[in-house]
């Protein structure tokens, strides 16, 4: 498959997200994990297989990106397939968020947080 990753060349501090075109995205359909440095290109990697909502092709297009921009940014990245970076998406993490959630404010660890931020 054939990158669509090109470097994006505008510096300065963005503004929103939506500043940023589709060809930085590891997936530009869904703009998805965004390859801007290095450091963003290490999370896509490490993250891959989180992403959900996407088909086999897509994450081929989305591997052959990250390969392109790992390349641009000095990084190795000793996979050949993204077969290797797994496909394991996490299809309730929401719910599981939710969960943990009113865990948190149930036992009060959500209260206690909040009051250390604030002092």
């Amino acid at each position: 498959m054939r990158a669509t990753w090109k470097p994006h060349e505008k510096h300065g501090r963005l503004t929103r997200q939506s500043d940023l075109p589709d060809s930085v995205y590891a997936f530009p359909k869904q703009r998805k994990e965004p390859l801007t440095d290095a450091r963003h290109v290490r999370n896509a990697v490490a993250r891959f297989d989180q992403v959900t909502g996407v088909s086999e092709s897509e994450r081929e297009l989305a591997f052959a990106n990250i390969r392109k921009a790992a390349r641009h940014y000095d990084i190795e990245v000793s996979e050949e397939s993204w077969h290797e970076l797994g496909v394991h998406p996490q299809p309730h993490r929401k719910e599981s968020a939710r969960k943990a959630s009113a865990t948190r404010k149930r036992t009060g660890v959500a209260k206690k947080a909040a009051r250390k931020r604030t002092a």
